[in-house]
């Protein structure tokens, strides 16, 4: 019994009675134990009473270090077990006095005892340790707030499906949207690279290298990416172009994650004077972990040696960034020491400047400072040129370096990146059969499209700020807590305006990717998942380490734990499980797909239960999205909620400042979150009070709700644990109930409910600032008293019913929806159904001074595809309506279809959202996130219920 308690301290292998388990001991520490013992010990059979008594069940953890209030509550059964090993220590005292007898070998027991109290002792040191860092663990876990704790559960990303070769192979790529080129590993501190060059704009010159408007590239994108290793990107500037094509490549003495190359192909479409035919590129490395990278030489002549730089990280191997080209190139470079690379477009903008003053010369100074951890490399060519950048990991001897970097470059990356781009158009042809449905301008769109989605999306790391909640007894010298470290994986919507996570935004997107692969989809899906608290709350937009921070004013960072977002990824999952039903995957596919669900199932219980109790209405089967506010005076319909009358004006600036660069989309910032239903300025009942009734949000519930009683039957079959929603479902599908609730008869359309007039509006008031200083602003001005009722503003809110699809293909009801879809003085447009009907007392209404109208009235790709998919439904039902819905289906198919390609031909770009009177794009440009669903609908790949 003892020996085995031995036995099972030493290994450390986790075992319910093994030190290992009691302390999460690593295994250097298993190792120290091991050697520290000496040897006479176990030949004695000597009992370990320290380490024996150390084996209180008490003490164990549970998982990676993290305890649940479950698993410290939980009884034990091992106490006795532990008492007698404690027990069975008593016998030590009396062997010693037994040797204490043989005085011939006194002095030998008491060297031997030496060496034993030696051991004991650095046992006992290590031990010690550990424990006070376990018990400050545990302290540390009780005071966290709730908001900032992780759900007590087994990571989704610990998935085996998610580690190894599937792992490695995504391990580099092109995460890093939010610059033009960018190229980092999916780890937290990464080796970073990225492309800068030199831009002319009316006779200045500047950097080009984060993505942003004022730039005014005439288009940016990729036109092919598989999301793995491959990509292809132009880039038009003034009258250059430059193509970024990227190809990634694994040798057997490659490291860990392969090799990478890239290609600048810079060409011009007529000479600018200005530009004097030579281009300017800045290629560089940045160690975000700080450690320093090495210069291949003080003089770089790449014709003599193409070595550029080199170095070693612990993941994978030595490395070496070689510079190979045709062209005759004048290479510069820059070393450069700091802890932050967000801001390193000024640091080589000002080393030029100084060049320039000092020598006349616009070009790096050839400094390498102390410890550099970023190398900038100037590329000075004239136009046209084109050169390789080969990295190799792997580095070391007997590596063939040599050879795979003459792989990776000229003719045989050439060769290389012609056959990815074959493989590309196979696989589009294959997923979403174009061919025969579309002509080559609709299909070079669809290709757009996704490899936009794909290349954009990007690997963040850090700490969500979260703000304090209200009425609790949190005590911060911060406005904010800090969220567990954490990283995302994640598509973002666009990379010049929001290239970040956004959580309702990632379930349309979702419904894209996962056609084209569907690792990649389960990968994206799990990280949000990993991301939720143990309330069950996600943050719905993630702004993670400084590079996403730099894109963030600071006072619009922190989200709050009252406010949720659709629950979109239900979207995805729902797709998944009838994927499985109808055999669309293969055995393979649907093993992953069902160990994802099986993980993911209490986390999404979890979602689904913080929904079901923070937004629930007064009513049973009424939801509405909290936070709005009920005391403003500058809104014309309220959408938010603030305590803080200077955050009212700093919000009032950025949006004045958003709308100034062309950007209408407001996403959220800080105590000021827009709406959470993701519709902002959708308009709600004029006066929020708990009576509302938001009929989007019950419809989201239904979908939540069936999409949880689906995996539930598909991974426990007959077994189903916890809650019951198949009643659920059932309660928020009954037609009758949902009529009572929300119908209006006498317009045939459904609506929300709550304290509502129709007679507010904003008028212009004066203030007097000091005395002699008159201000004027627009504040909210009530003719009428409201009351509770219908709130009756037709528009894509009024179609949730039809979108999840709950009124029967028979009912009169159905006819109604259709008649409001194709109305022209409603919804109806050539270019695609407007968000908000044209009689709405609402529509294209400003809600504040500086707030335009943004979803009442422009066009919005994602609710056009659910209501294409819905019309698609109901024209293959049964019932006398599906001609109808056919007819309008094939119509409005082809409106959006031929709207949005027309305006990528005519501006390069897919936007944000589409003008309801001309049909031109608006909002953000370079909106490759959920618009990016017109390839669906030119597929007409549509979610299923």
């Amino acid at each position: 019994m003892i020996r085995n308690h031995y036995s099972l301290v030493v290994t450390g292998d986790g075992s319910r009675d093994g030190l290992g388990r009691i302390l999460s001991c690593p295994p250097f520490l298993a190792h120290a134990l091991r050697c520290s013992i000496p040897p006479s010990i176990s030949a004695r059979k000597t009992p370990i009473f320290l380490i024996s008594k150390l084996s209180d069940p008490n003490l164990r953890m549970t998982g990676g270090g993290r305890r649940s209030a479950r698993s410290r509550t939980k009884p034990s059964t091992d106490v006795n077990e532990d008492d007698d090993a404690f027990n069975k220590a008593k016998p030590i005292s009396k062997l010693r006095r037994v040797k204490t007898k043989d005085h011939g070998t006194a002095l030998r027991i008491l060297n031997a005892d030496l060496k034993i109290i030696l051991g004991f002792g650095i046992i006992a040191a290590l031990i010690i340790f550990f424990l006070v860092n376990h018990l400050i663990s545990i302290a540390e876990e009780a005071r966290r707030p709730r908001v900032v704790t992780p759900f007590p559960a087994p990571r989704i990303m610990d998935l085996p499906q998610f580690q190894g070769e599937h792992k490695e192979s995504l391990y580099w790529g092109t995460y890093r949207p939010h610059v033009y080129f960018g190229i980092r590993a999916r780890t937290p501190l990464s080796l970073v690279a990225g492309l800068m060059w030199l831009g002319v704009k009316d006779g200045r010159y500047f950097i080009r290298h984060i993505c942003q408007d004022s730039d005014d590239l005439s288009t940016y994108g990729w036109t092919s990416h598989n999301g793995r290793d491959f990509g292809h990107q132009v880039l038009v500037d003034q009258d250059m172009t430059l193509a970024t094509s990227f190809l990634k490549y694994k040798e057997d003495d490659s490291g860990y994650g392969g090799d990478w190359a890239v290609r600048i192909n810079v060409q011009n479409q007529g000479w600018n004077e200005e530009m004097q035919k030579n281009v300017h590129l800045f290629f560089y490395l940045a160690e975000e972990d700080g450690n320093a990278l090495s210069l291949g030489g003080d003089i770089l002549d790449i014709h003599e040696n193409s070595l550029l730089a080199s170095g070693s990280r612990t993941d994978i191997g030595e490395w070496q960034l070689h510079l190979k080209s045709k062209a005759d190139l004048e290479v510069h470079y820059s070393g450069l020491r700091t802890p932050h690379i967000h801001n390193l477009s000024d640091l080589v903008q000002e080393n030029l400047a100084s060049q320039l003053i000092r020598f006349n010369r616009l070009q790096l100074p050839d400094i390498y400072q102390s410890s550099s951890n970023i190398l900038v490399f100037q590329i000075s060519g004239r136009i046209p040129l084109e050169t390789d950048i080969v990295f190799v990991s792997g580095a070391g001897e007997n590596s063939r370096v040599e050879e795979r970097i003459s792989n990776l470059a000229g003719v045989s990356l050439t060769n290389q990146l012609n056959k990815k781009q074959r493989e590309f158009d196979v696989k589009f042809e294959s997923c979403f059969q174009l061919a025969d449905k579309l002509d080559s301008n609709s299909i070079h769109v669809g290709k757009a499209a996704i490899g936009n989605m794909l290349g954009g999306i990007g690997y963040f790391y850090g700490q969500s700020k979260i703000s304090i909640p209200k009425n609790s007894n949190v005590k911060s010298h911060d406005d904010f807590l800090l969220y567990w470290p954490a990283e995302l994986y994640t598509a973002v919507p666009s990379r010049p305006f929001f290239p970040r996570g956004f959580l309702w935004d990632e379930g349309f997107h979702q419904l894209l990717i996962w056609r084209w692969d569907l690792h990649i989809s389960l990968d994206i899906v799990g990280h949000w998942l990993d991301l939720i608290n143990i309330d069950g709350w996600i943050p719905r937009e993630q702004i993670l380490g400084a590079e996403a921070l730099s894109k963030v004013p600071a006072e619009f960072v922190l989200q709050h734990s009252s406010n949720g977002n659709p629950p979109t990824l239900f979207l995805v999952l729902r797709d998944l499980v009838n994927g499985i039903k109808k055999n669309k995957f293969t055995a393979s596919e649907s093993s992953e797909i069902i160990s994802f669900l099986q993980q993911a199932f209490v986390r999404l219980e979890a979602w689904f239960q913080w929904f079901n109790t923070t937004q629930l209405g007064k009513d049973v089967g009424s939801y509405y999205w909290h936070g709005r506010d009920n005391l403003t005076i500058r809104e014309l319909n309220p959408k938010v909620y603030t305590e803080d009358a200077t955050v009212a004006v700093l919000l009032e600036k950025y949006l004045f400042f958003s709308l100034s660069l062309g950007l209408s989309k407001w996403s959220g910032f800080g105590y000021f979150q827009t709406l959470s239903s993701g519709l902002d300025d959708y308009p709600r009942a004029s006066h929020p009070t708990e009576d509302e009734r938001h009929l989007d949000l019950r419809c989201w519930m239904l979908l939540a709700a069936d999409c949880m009683n689906s995996v539930a039957e598909l991974i426990w079959k007959e077994n189903k644990p916890g809650k019951d929603y198949a009643s659920t479902s059932n309660l928020l599908s009954d037609f009758d109930t949902l009529n009572q609730m929300h119908f209006d008869h006498a317009s045939g359309a459904y609506f929300d409910f709550g304290n509502h007039t129709e007679k507010v509006r904003l008028s212009w008031k004066e203030n007097m600032i000091g005395n002699n200083y008159v201000d004027r602003e627009l504040v909210r001005e009530v003719l009428e008293r409201p009351e509770l009722k219908l709130v009756p503003h037709v528009g894509y809110v009024s179609l949730f019913p039809f979108m999840t699809r709950i009124i029967p293909s028979e009912s009169w009801i159905l006819e109604k929806q259709l008649d409001l879809i194709s109305n022209r003085s409603i919804l109806w447009t050539n270019y695609g159904l407007r968000s908000l009907a044209k009689t709405s007392s609402m529509y294209m209404k400003r809600n504040t001074q500086h707030d335009a109208p943004y979803w009442r009235g422009p066009i919005w790709m994602n609710m056009n595809y659910m209501i294409l998919s819905s019309l698609r439904h109901y024209s293959l039902e049964n019932g006398p309506y599906r001609d109808k819905a056919r007819a309008i289906y094939e119509e409005l198919r082809d409106n959006l279809i031929r709207n949005v390609v027309q305006n990528y031909h005519q501006t390069g770009f897919l936007w944000e959202q589409y003008d309801q009177k001309q049909g031109k794009g608006k909002g953000a440009r370079v909106f490759t996130g959920w618009t990016s669903l017109v390839l669906l609908i030119m597929a007409e790949a549509y979610n299923e219920m």
